[in-house]
């Protein structure tokens, strides 16, 4: 009887301030909104890919679209014109995060970079993780790790060659960026460690974003407690809380291995430079730091780092798998550029086969890793295209509907990489109709690296291999249907056929 009648003081109170909610929307122009119900809004409208149902209703609604989840209203921008008003224009007023449960879990309290509010402790750990990690010099002087790891997949992938048997790219793909990871940030070499289980880790990071994108009541019905006594009941605490101890466990693990006089290193990493600063760091220092702080610098790189790369690969060889002469086309460029005779691929080798970096460009359009790029939280009241957005609203940038905008890019849904030639339209965050890695300063500070390990594991497959689909299919027969929450994979693994040129 309990639960009952707390259920119905709950809605009670809730429609009061749906209500309260709506008499005071009338001093803004807000954006236009979708019809809605009352107290979840327009829950019920986003589905399994959110990217998919907001792009929808903003066709239908307007490409500066108000929706509520539950009690938040989130802004929601699908176009280049209202991307770049927030991510430029208003930048500095709207580059904040919300406080939402499962990111404050995982990031130890804001103690990380991708998820901290804005603020002086944020701007000192970013200058730090880029000084340390992903500065251009830094990403350069890790190249013979990209380079090993790459020619370690040649070898692996010609003994599937030799019996002609089918590869799940999909799997192999996430080993490559997760081993080039592991080594670069962590000091930890993926196929001989002890402690670390490559399925086990493929599990964990599919747990982590689930989690993380997962519905959570406390987040959108911040009403008196209730909404913590709703996850409570359906588990969704647990399912965090699980994941967090999981991370735990192998963050320490890597901190101890880190500690240990018996450790052997090629390379000075990122746990390495902020376990320094803590032994060193005095009162007056401005970069504060703790073990909590490298946790939270962990579940940044471990979440955003490893998977993004291989979806990103796999997406340009499904592209190119659907279209040989497409697929015939990127190979002759590669093996014209770098003869055929090369034992082995550098870094060197991707700055002469510009028609790679266009694939690689038009994959970022058409097929972004995470479609919704991080939530960002206004400090201000800002206009964008002529709309109010008050302080303390969520915005959402759905870089999947600009990337597919008609109205930008012409026959968007076909992968068509030559749409590049001549084009100045670049990833880096000064072209908002092309944003995979978002803009401002809040753009992710993996991408130097991100793109060098894609352009590289890319390069290695195109020069080496044909590759053909398995017996019993043709290339029409592989599909593209989506999966995924924060980061979108490839429903069905891609699994192909490698031939040994």
């Amino acid at each position: 009887m309990a639960i009952p009648l707390l259920c119905l003081l709950f809605i009670t109170f809730a429609s009061l301030i749906f209500v309260a909610k709506k008499i005071k929307r009338s001093k803004w122009n807000l954006p236009p909104s979708p019809p809605q119900f009352p107290i979840i809004g327009n829950l019920h409208q986003v589905g399994e890919l959110p990217h998919r149902s907001l792009q929808r209703l903003a066709e239908r609604t307007g490409h500066v679209m108000l929706v509520h989840f539950g009690f938040v209203p989130v802004t929601v921008i699908s176009s280049k014109e209202a991307a770049e008003e927030v991510l430029r224009t208003h930048d500095l007023d709207c580059c904040s995060r919300p406080n939402l449960v499962g990111t404050r879990l995982l990031s130890r309290d804001y103690k990380d970079i991708g998820f901290t509010p804005y603020g002086e402790e944020w701007k000192e750990r970013r200058k730090f993780a880029v000084r340390e990690l992903f500065c251009l010099k830094k990403v350069q002087s890790f190249r013979h790790i990209r380079e090993e790891e790459c020619n370690f997949l040649v070898k692996e992938l010609s003994k599937s060659a030799v019996d002609q048997s089918p590869v799940d790219l999909s799997k192999t793909l996430f080993w490559l960026t997760a081993s080039i990871l592991f080594r670069v940030a962590l000091g930890q070499n993926f196929r001989e460690s002890t402690f670390i289980d490559k399925d086990k880790i493929e599990e964990l990071v599919f747990e982590a974003e689930t989690a993380l994108a997962s519905f959570t009541c406390s987040d959108f019905f911040p009403v008196a407690g209730l909404g913590w006594l709703v996850d409570w009941l359906s588990g969704q605490h647990k399912r965090l809380n699980d994941v967090f101890f999981k991370l735990d466990a192998l963050f320490q693990h890597v901190i101890d291995d880190h500690l240990s006089p018996r450790r052997s290193r090629d390379h000075e990493d990122i746990i390495d430079s902020m376990l320094n600063v803590i032994h060193k760091q005095g009162k007056n220092d401005s970069l504060k730091l703790t073990v909590d702080h490298i946790k939270g610098f962990l579940a940044n790189i471990f979440l955003a780092g490893i998977d993004t790369g291989a979806i990103t690969m796999i997406w340009a060889m499904t592209e190119l798998a659907r279209n040989p002469k497409l697929m015939k086309k990127v190979q002759g460029e590669i093996r014209d550029c770098l003869g055929n005779n090369k034992e082995r691929i550098t870094e060197e080798d991707v700055e002469k086969v510009p028609y790679l970096k266009m694939v690689v460009k038009e994959t970022f359009r058409l097929h972004p890793a995470a479609p919704l790029i991080l939530p960002r939280h206004t400090m201000a009241h800002i206009k964008v295209q002529g709309y109010d957005i008050p302080p303390k609203r969520r915005i959402l940038v759905n870089v999947s509907a600009i990337g597919r905008n008609p109205k930008h890019w012409t026959n968007p849904e076909e992968f068509n990489p030559e749409r590049f030639i001549d084009s100045p339209v670049d990833y880096r965050g000064q072209h908002y109709e092309l944003l995979p890695f978002g803009s401002g300063r809040r753009i992710c500070p993996g991408m130097p690296m991100g793109v060098a390990t894609v352009e590289l594991g890319l390069l290695n497959l195109l020069y080496f291999f044909d590759w053909r689909v398995p017996d019993g299919m043709t290339h029409k027969d592989i599909d593209t249907q989506e999966a995924g929450t924060l980061t979108i994979v490839k429903k069905v693994p891609l699994k192909l056929v490698p031939v040994r040129v």
